[in-house]
């Protein structure tokens, strides 16, 4: 008998909801993290005042880029140490945000994770 979770049905859409609303607050608590680390460094490291170094870790944490010009030296290691972290912390965000979405699409389509496509003896 297998005991594979591909084999297993859906779960309704309501509890597919809850799972997403629980992966979302997680995502969120990510994003909280990065968002505030980077204000928090922008504001002591880069001398900046709340709201622009608020401004600077969130265009950072998408992508966008900088916005306003660095005069320390530690403001520009830290910048460049967060722009780091940044880039891996936005996948893990998205990452963690789509999990629930990617499985269930993968749950729904039977697809073979390991890629042989045949089914592995017990």
């Amino acid at each position: 008998m297998s005991n594979h979770y591909h084999h297993k049905p859906l779960v309704s859409r309501r509890e597919f909801f809850r799972r997403q609303l629980k992966y979302l607050g997680f995502s969120m608590l990510i994003l909280a993290f990065s968002i505030g680390l980077g204000t928090a460094g922008y504001f002591y490291y880069g001398r900046l005042h709340l709201i622009d170094a608020f401004l600077n870790a969130s265009m950072i944490l998408t992508g966008m880029g900088p916005v306003d010009h660095l005069d320390t030296t530690s403001g520009k290691f830290f910048a460049a140490l967060y722009a780091l972290f940044s880039g891996v912390a936005f996948l893990t965000f998205i990452g963690v945000l789509f999990a629930p979405v990617y499985h269930r699409f993968l749950h729904k389509f039977h697809l073979d994770v390991e890629g042989d496509g045949e089914e592995k003896a017990d």
